[in-house]
């Protein structure tokens, strides 16, 4: 019995070492954020006069990888990184359709979280939603326009 409190201890001593030897991440990385507002920039440093890289619309779906002031290096869904005003962020969920770039195909908008479900709309590359709520392999969604649906969580990127 010794031997296994002896190995117990062991194990909680190794884990308090490794979280004191490499911290947590601070608070709010690797969060999805999405853009608040029409005709905001993506730039190139953490700086107001600083060139701009993308123009984002409302609700597009972020990753946050660093905080410099009040300034938070992003990710988009495609890759692209710079540095967007904390002002100009918002928490929300929202996802974006990542599958069929470059193509004219559509995925499938359903009624319910099957195949079996009817469509009812379809989506293509690049198309923002909120999502409401996920059942196994399948996200509810709901585009501003006032559709609701279900989609294959895999065919979007925001989650």
């Amino acid at each position: 019995m010794t031997s296994d409190f002896q190995r117990l201890l062991t194990k909680v001593f190794f884990l308090f070492f490794l979280f004191i030897i490499f911290p947590q991440q601070e608070k709010g990385f690797c969060e999805v954020l999405s853009i608040q507002g029409d005709k905001v920039n993506l730039r190139t440093s953490p700086d107001q006069k600083s060139k701009t890289l993308w123009e984002y619309g409302n609700g597009f779906p972020l990753e946050v990888l660093k905080k410099q002031g009040d300034w938070l290096m992003v990710k988009d869904f495609e890759n692209e990184t710079g540095w967007i005003h904390k002002s100009r962020l918002q928490k929300s969920q929202q996802v974006i359709v990542k599958a069929n770039k470059g193509e004219e195909k559509t995925i499938n908008i359903r009624s319910g979280p099957s195949t079996n479900n009817p469509i009812i709309g379809n989506a293509y590359y690049g198309v923002v939603f909120s999502a409401l709520e996920k059942k196994g392999p399948w996200l509810q969604v709901r585009h501003e326009s006032g559709l609701s649906g279900w989609v294959k969580s895999e065919f979007v990127w925001g989650l």
